[in-house]
């Protein structure tokens, strides 16, 4: 073993896996005040929810289109929204595993590049899709680009906010896949009128557009550095600190004051890689109590959401005799609500705590939801007041399920992040997806009231019981170092000395 030395500060001297150093690299961003850099990442990063949001909701606003003669592709409505939606979701949970586990062994720039880029090529070519077998394809690609990105993005996201601030970014950019909801909902409406674009050209440019948005976002990230975080551990001890260093003097440059120094250090052995083995080992022998709030969390709000969106038109339809074309300004608006939900909630999570806040939102959108199909069932309901209360409900709901990524991407060691975030993701969307779908679908289509207040009793059973599981198991991790809350594996000491050699 060959010893690096202490960074002074700065972040370390000499490269290479296998070396012991001592760095300040994680008190030195934690202590940053936000700044033009903090946008940079924000914007660079965290609008892949939007193209998310975009995605899911314009293809299933143009399945009807698709299956009509002249759409251009010879495919029936119900290949969109049955096979196409499955291979998106297997996409998506596939993606997030190989690419997490990428992404933790490569670093979080490489592959955040990469996964872009898969989403852009393949959504690219989903807009000229001929047939078929070439429209499923490239919607499992568009998921398996889309699902890289979670994992990615989450990680370098957490590990390069302060942690004063980690908690209200993390969820309003998940709760922003919201946005691009809304925005898809109304871009199909505008893109599929065809006084405005031919039968065969509508649905394409709504395709097209997202590439476009796609290409704006690769042209921001290219600026996002890379994690010093995931530098140091990995035996880039000097860059890490080049990195940091050079923010610092931005920031002071920016603020016209000297920053203070850190406080903290912490001793590791780099590594070049984690196996399966030892990330398995970490989540469920050392954490298991983490893990378990972690798929309830991911479990709990994956149902709520398929109780009620996943049937929410043919509801709207079938219950209320509104026009079919008429259902996606209904989404629309429950789509604002759950963005408000975390964009307005979100400071909370870092000042109240994330304990009190994440077993909150949980416990009362699943009691808010019972309440609702009680109300439902009794038939008190409107179209207009039925929208309202999946409104409220969501406001919630919304910002609870943004606590869950922000959960599994800060209560693990910096090793195993990103394979971790994909793993409660899978599993997550794999019961949205699969299981929810195959619940609901008979009950919110029957036609019977009692069967579609049993599929909301259903989904807020589950996010209740989420909710307890919280309330116990919830870290307290707000405004806390990502190395307090959970000390790297290949950590020697998770704090040195408080007064070291001078930062920066």
């Amino acid at each position: 073993m060959t010893a690096i030395g202490h960074d002074g500060g700065q972040g370390g001297r000499g490269d290479g896996p296998g070396g012991t150093i001592t760095t300040k690299v994680p008190a030195r961003l934690d202590r940053l005040p936000w700044s033009r850099l903090h946008w940079v990442i924000v914007i660079g990063l965290g609008t892949v929810w939007i193209l998310d949001g975009l995605e899911v909701t314009v293809v299933g606003s143009i399945a009807s289109r698709l299956s009509e003669p002249g759409s251009g592709l010879p495919i029936a409505d119900t290949q969109v929204t049955g096979v196409a939606a499955a291979l998106y979701v297997a996409g998506a949970c596939i993606g997030a595993l190989v690419f997490g586990w990428l992404t933790d062994r490569y670093g979080r720039k490489k592959l955040f590049l990469i996964t872009l880029g898969v989403y852009l090529a393949a959504t690219a070519l989903t807009a000229i899709a001929f047939s078929a077998w070439w429209f499923f394809l490239f919607r499992f690609l568009t998921g398996f680009g889309i699902g890289g990105e979670y994992a990615a993005i989450n990680s370098a996201i957490d590990e390069l906010i302060p942690s004063r601030y980690r908690g209200r970014v993390d969820l309003v950019i998940n709760g922003s896949f919201w946005l691009g909801a809304m925005g898809g909902s109304l871009l199909s409406v505008l893109m599929l009128n065809t006084n405005f674009f031919a039968l065969n050209v509508g649905w394409r440019l709504t395709f097209a557009l997202g590439v476009v948005l796609g290409l704006v976002i690769l042209l921001v990230r290219r600026n996002v550095p890379e994690s010093p975080r995931w530098m140091f551990i990995h035996g880039r001890a000097e860059g890490a600190g080049e990195l940091v260093a050079a923010a610092e003097r931005r920031i002071e440059d920016e603020t016209g004051r000297r920053l203070p120094e850190p406080d903290q250090a912490i001793t590791i052995k780099t590594r070049k890689s984690t196996g399966f083995i030892e990330i398995a080992r970490t989540l469920f022998r050392a954490y298991p109590r983490r893990a378990v709030l972690g798929l309830a969390l991911f479990i709990g709000q994956a149902f709520l959401y398929n109780a009620i969106t996943f049937g929410f038109g043919s509801i709207l339809v079938q219950f209320f005799d509104v026009p079919t074309g008429d259902t996606g300004y209904y989404f629309a608006v429950i789509a604002f609500g759950n963005f408000l939900g975390p964009a307005l909630l979100c400071r909370l999570f870092d000042t109240v705590g994330r304990r009190v806040m994440i077993s909150g939102t949980y416990l009362l959108s699943g009691v808010l939801l019972f309440i609702t199909a009680w109300m439902f069932g009794n038939g008190w309901l409107s179209a207009a007041t039925m929208t309202a209360c999946w409104c409220v409900v969501l406001f919630f709901a919304s910002a609870g399920a943004s606590s869950a990524y922000l959960t599994v991407s800060e209560v693990f060691p910096m090793e195993t992040r990103a394979l971790a975030i994909a793993f409660f993701y899978a599993i997550g969307t794999a019961a949205g997806g699969i299981t929810g779908p195959l619940i609901f679908s008979d009950l919110t289509r029957s036609g019977v009231v009692a069967d579609t207040a049993l599929a909301f009793s259903i989904g807020a059973a589950l996010m209740v019981a989420a909710g307890l599981v919280a309330a116990f198991l919830a870290i307290p991790a707000e405004q806390r170092s990502l190395e307090d809350i959970a000390e790297p594996l290949s950590a020697r000491a998770a704090a040195a000395s408080a007064h070291g050699p001078p930062g920066g």
